[in-house]
């Protein structure tokens, strides 16, 4: 297994899009997923994320829970780049 180490850029449009970001980041652990790092302007969000698997990734991606809360929260899902980054 290799771990992957990622940082998500998210863009707040509203508080419903923090209050998405605090509910779907917590089904992290269930997939092996770790949240390191959580820093904000207000409006942007960096999150850096490891999965100790891409199985596990995929799994959080795929989660229902996940799915669920992204038709609940409707348009204030915000938008998200994903990067897979290496250390330096």
């Amino acid at each position: 297994m290799t771990e992957l180490l990622l940082v998500a850029l998210v863009d707040l449009v509203s508080e419903d899009s923090a209050r998405y970001e605090d509910e779907v980041l917590a089904l992290l652990p269930r997939h092996g997923g770790t949240l390191e790092r959580r820093l904000t302007t207000g409006r942007e969000e960096v999150q850096v994320i490891r999965f100790a698997s891409r199985e596990g990734l995929s799994a959080f991606i795929e989660d229902p829970d996940r799915q669920a809360l992204r038709e609940r929260y409707g348009a204030a899902v915000p938008a998200t780049r994903v990067l897979e980054v290496t250390p330096r």
